[in-house]
């Protein structure tokens, strides 16, 4: 497949997974939507679920390439680390296909073992330990306790932005983890 035409596919079906989930955007809807034939669909993967797991790869490099150039220009202080973090996040949610967390849904929508179920669980797990190490480079003192807390502040913004609709869920989120870091920890904000 031509590579503008295989972008152009992937684009439209991250941007549909995104918003109506793996398995309800069916084949033919995803043809339709990208402007491709069927044929050239395969002939760039093989399977619906090829495409599915190209799509969760090319997320989890972005969101985190997106989240390691935030905290990489944010290393004065826990504070600003954390603070970049929300920003990156609140930002990456402003899409207008977000829906909640892509790597959540891949594991709502599949078994344990499938391995669309795996990558998004990897994710987590990398977004996890690059959180971590941002925390520990700014000298937390637990800083896996705090990345922990820190994931679990942003998976609950996540949740709020996509059931309730709140707009401010992840400035509400900064602000919450903000106010649970330690006196004397990243003092700089």
């Amino acid at each position: 497949m031509a590579a503008p035409k295989r972008e152009k596919l992937l684009e439209k079906a991250q941007q549909l997974f995104a918003t109506e989930g793996f398995k309800g955007v069916s084949v033919d809807r995803l043809l339709e939507q990208a402007g491709v034939a069927k044929m050239t669909l395969y002939k760039a993967f093989p399977t619906k679920e090829a495409l599915m797991m190209e799509t969760l790869r090319r997320r989890d490099v972005a969101l985190r390439e997106r989240l390691q150039t935030a905290l990489a220009s944010h290393r004065s202080g826990l504070r600003a680390i954390v603070s970049a973090y929300f920003d990156a996040l609140e930002s990456w949610s402003r899409r207008p296909e977000f829906n909640g967390c892509y790597f959540v849904s891949a594991l709502s929508e599949f078994g344990e073992n499938e391995p669309a179920a795996q990558l998004a669980r990897e994710h987590k797990v990398q977004m996890l330990a690059m959180l971590a190490a941002a925390c520990r480079e700014a000298g937390a003192e637990k800083p896996e306790e705090l990345a922990a807390d820190l994931r679990l502040i942003v998976e609950g913004a996540s949740v709020s932005k996509q059931t309730l609709g709140a707009p401010d869920a992840f400035a509400r989120a900064k602000r919450i983890a903000l106010s649970q870091l330690r006196d004397g920890e990243g003092a700089d904000l």
